[in-house]
C-alpha cells in the first residue's frame, strides 16, 4: 500500500474530506474506462463511476490497506457495475401484467411446441435470457421431468406458486421469441 495514499485516507477520515479529490483525479479515468468497457455505454459509465466513488467515500473507514487503493476501487467498480447490469437485464425482461393477459395459452403452445428449426433457435435464445431461477424451474419441470411436488421441495415454493411461475415463464418465452420477429 502506498504510504502517501494511507496518509491521505487518514486525513480524510480525520475530517479533511476535500482530500478525497486526489483519488478522483488519480483513478477516475481508469475506473470510468473499466465501467465503460463492461457496460458499453459512456453515459452509464459516467453515472456508475460517480456511484463507485461515493461508495468508496462512504466506506473509506472500512479500507484496511491489505490491498492498494486502486485494487479496492476497482473491486467496488466491478461489483457496482455487475449489480447495475443485472438490474438492467431484469428491468428489460420485466413484463407488464396486462401483457400477460393478452396472450392466449393456444398462442404460447403453438409457438413453443413447434418443430421448426428457426423456432427452436429462437427458443434457445429466449431460454438463455431467463433469470437463473426461471431456468432452474424450466430445467426441473421440462428436462428433468420432476413432479411439481418435488420442485416445490427443491425450490421452497408452494404448489400454486410453481404452477403460476411455469405459466408465466411460458408466456415470457413466447414474448421473447416473438419480440425477435
Amino acid at each position: 500500500m502506498n504510504d502517501k495514499e494511507l496518509h491521505i485516507i487518514s486525513s480524510i477520515l480525520a475530517g479533511k474530506t476535500e482530500r478525497f479529490s486526489y483519488f478522483l483525479d488519480t483513478y477516475g479515468q481508469q475506473v470510468f474506462h473499466l465501467i465503460a468497457r463492461m457496460t458499453g455505454s459512456p453515459e452509464d459509465a459516467e453515472e456508475l463511476t460517480q456511484d463507485c466513488f461515493m461508495k468508496a467515500f462512504e466506506h473509506l473507514s472500512s479500507f484496511n490497506g491489505d490491498s492498494s487503493f486502486s485494487t479496492w476501487i476497482y473491486r467496488i467498480a466491478y461489483n457496482t457495475t455487475l449489480s447495475a447490469l443485472r438490474k438492467k437485464k431484469n428491468e428489460m425482461l420485466a413484463f407488464d401484467d396486462k401483457l400477460w393477459n393478452t396472450i392466449s395459452d393456444t398462442q404460447v403452445d403453438e409457438t413453443l411446441d413447434s418443430d421448426d428449426e428457426e423456432q427452436i433457435q429462437k427458443l434457445q435464445r429466449a431460454l438463455s435470457a431467463l433469470s437463473t431461477d426461471e431456468q432452474a424451474l424450466i430445467t426441473l419441470f421440462y428436462e428433468e421431468e420432476k413432479p411439481i411436488s418435488e420442485i416445490c421441495y427443491i425450490l421452497h415454493l408452494s404448489e400454486s406458486n410453481v404452477k403460476v411461475k411455469l405459466h408465466r415463464i411460458r408466456k415470457k418465452l413466447y414474448l421473447l421469441m416473438t419480440k425477435e420477429d
